[in-house]
């Protein structure tokens, strides 16, 4: 009989507990001191960034801090969200040796087409799955998601829209022109859809819960158990807030890269966006890069991978920037989901290309 894969409901909670809670989650099963965990959560007013975002380019912080909302940084990939008590939130931990797949590619259409069919199966609407990362009926979305690998230990996320307002939303984000102009929409809000839209009615958040775990259940073949957190996580989970994800320090991380004598260039994708910010020492055929900075919506597994990038580019010879991206994804061999090495490299190559005071 298979091992039962655990269900937990951690309610509302202020978001950088919930992101802390992530990391506790994440922490306790590669020690082998929880099992495999289907969780839902909620949150209060929160506009959430993604691990790589500028957070002063993808939310208008004016106005989210003069409405009371909070700001998170999630420690998975991907765009800026905002979640209110009436999204649901999931996410599924655990091992790959229970859903053996090659790549987060993989592994995030069977997630999202397992949630898919849950939603649709529930309340009679078409879910389908949207490459690379979304869940959408009728061409808005309705979940986004996003996920990485840390060793054995998969984490894949998402959001299920059930009764929000859209204005009150895009109030809080930065939604760049050319994403709306790609899927021909005027307004971002036209980009996405409520279950209360699509249903006429906003269900119980449990019958939400019912649906998603229905739908894992059927198509990833998993045997659900209700359970409680662990002390053990609850406290860890306290740790990691205080220590790091609760910080102002870990949330503002990457604000504004922009700055007198930085170099920026942006690339963007089919599956989302990166920008590159260079500073550069030393002249002429000496230039250097003194410091890079990548930033974007995408998603990188294992995430430290954009750290490690950045880390490994200080000190190379300006003209052979876009051979060393190149060179560390051939040593390091990560998994990208939403956009290839190729568009690194483009971009600091493009950041370096702008410096005005290079030789002709």
């Amino acid at each position: 009989m298979p091992t039962p894969f655990r269900v937990i409901d951690t309610g509302v909670r202020d978001g950088r507990h919930q992101i802390a809670f992530d990391e506790a989650l994440i922490e306790l099963h590669k020690a082998g001191r929880v099992p495999d965990t289907l969780r839902f959560l909620r949150f209060p007013p929160t506009a959430l960034v993604g691990r790589h975002q500028a957070i002063g380019h993808e939310l208008r912080l004016d106005h989210i801090h003069a409405n009371g909302v909070g700001v998170v940084r999630r420690i998975t990939g991907g765009g800026a969200i905002y979640l209110d008590p009436g999204q649901v939130g999931w996410e599924l931990v655990l091992s790959r040796k229970r859903l053996p797949m090659s790549a987060l590619g993989d592994y995030t259409r069977a997630i999202c087409e397992a949630a898919a069919h849950g939603l649709s199966q529930a309340f009679g609407v078409a879910a389908r799955f949207r490459p690379r990362n979304d869940i959408e009926v009728d061409g808005r979305k309705i979940s986004g998601t996003g996920g990485f690998f840390d060793g054995d230990t998969l984490i894949y996320q998402g959001t299920v829209l059930v009764d929000i307002d859209p204005a009150t939303m895009m109030a809080c984000l930065n939604v760049p022109r050319a994403k709306l102009e790609k899927r021909d929409l005027d307004k971002a809000e036209n980009r996405i859809v409520t279950l209360k839209a699509l249903i006429g009615r906003t269900p119980p958040l449990d019958e939400v819960h019912r649906a998603l775990a229905a739908g894992f259940a059927e198509r990833l073949g998993l045997t659900l158990e209700q359970a409680q957190p662990t002390a053990e996580e609850e406290a860890l989970a306290l740790e990691k807030h205080r220590e790091e994800i609760g910080t102002d320090e870990f949330v503002y991380a990457i604000d504004e890269p922009r700055s007198e004598g930085v170099l920026e260039a942006a690339r963007t994708c089919p599956g989302g966006t990166v920008s590159a910010f260079v500073r550069l020492e030393g002249q002429g055929a000496a230039r250097r890069i003194r410091e890079a900075l990548l930033t974007g919506d995408f998603f990188v597994t294992p995430p430290r991978t954009v750290l490690d990038l950045e880390a490994s580019l200080r000190g190379i010879p300006a003209s052979e920037a876009g051979s060393a991206v190149t060179a560390f994804f051939a040593a390091h061999k990560p998994d990208l989901l939403t956009i290839a090495q190729d568009d690194f490299s483009a971009v600091v190559e493009a950041a370096i290309a702008s410096d005005q005071g290079a030789p002709s």
